[in-house]
């Protein structure tokens, strides 16, 4: 078992930045690929970013590419969440996750934190 759990949410003003963490117990991250994901009020849960579990390979969002940096520490069990020029659409519950292999797709993550607000006034 894994237990995920977020931090480095709150409250900011567009245009400003935020580093999302996410630690892990249990066991080590070193062997899971990694995702971030968001759901807004009132949609569906969205891929954010992804990273491998070895050499770092990386999938973004369209909607953050560019802004959004995630990186890991397998030395920290943590893996982050760089998320600058923050938009008022970024607003959302950021969650990560754990999965066997680098995908976007939510159904193939095994473990999941319990969220993290974030929101971004305009």
């Amino acid at each position: 078992q894994v237990q995920l759990a977020e931090s480095g949410g709150g409250l900011v003003q567009a245009g400003g930045s935020l580093r999302l963490s996410c630690a892990a117990s249990g066991r080590t991250l070193s062997s899971h690929a990694m995702g971030w994901f968001r759901q807004a009020p009132g949609k569906e849960r969205e891929f954010v970013a992804a990273i491998s579990s070895s050499v770092g390979r990386t999938y973004y969002a369209d909607s953050v590419k560019g802004r959004f940096t995630i990186s890991r520490d397998n030395a920290k069990n943590t893996v982050y969440l760089q998320m600058n020029s923050l938009k008022p659409e970024d607003t959302a519950v950021y969650y990560c996750a754990a999965a066997g292999v680098i995908t976007t797709r939510d159904r193939m993550y095994d473990y999941w934190g319990q969220g993290t607000q974030v929101t971004v006034s305009s």
